[in-house]
C-alpha cells in the first residue's frame, strides 16, 4: 500500500472519501466522491475513472482498509496520511453544503 501526504494531493484532485455521512457533512475536499467504507463493495461501480485515486477518511485508518481492498480489486489507489484532520490542518480547501469554508 502506498501512502501520500496531503501536500502531495493536488488541490483539484478527485479523491475518494470513505467517512460516514455526518463526517462528510462537516466538511470535505472540494472534488471528493463520497462512498462510506461500509458501502464501498456495493458501490464500487461509482468510483471515478482517474489514473491514481487518493483515498481519505478522518485520520487514515478506514482509508487504509479501503486502499488495501481496492488494490485487491485492481484499482490504482493511495492512502492519504492523516486523513481529513491533516487536510484541514494544512489549510486545504473544504466544502460544506456546496460552499467553500476554508
Amino acid at each position: 500500500m502506498t501512502d501520500i501526504t496531503v501536500s502531495q494531493v493536488p488541490d483539484d484532485a478527485v479523491i475518494l472519501d470513505v467517512r460516514e455521512q455526518d463526517e462528510w457533512d462537516a466538511g470535505h475536499a472540494p472534488n471528493a466522491v463520497h462512498i462510506p467504507l461500509s458501502e464501498l463493495p456495493s458501490r464500487i461501480d461509482e468510483l471515478p475513472e482517474v489514473d491514481e485515486l487518493p483515498v481519505v477518511c478522518r485520520r487514515g485508518g478506514r482509508s487504509a482498509q479501503a486502499v488495501a481492498w481496492l488494490e485487491q480489486q485492481g484499482f490504482d489507489v493511495v492512502n492519504v496520511e492523516g486523513g481529513m484532520s491533516a487536510w484541514e490542518s494544512a489549510g486545504k480547501k473544504l466544502d460544506r453544503d456546496g460552499a467553500t469554508i476554508i
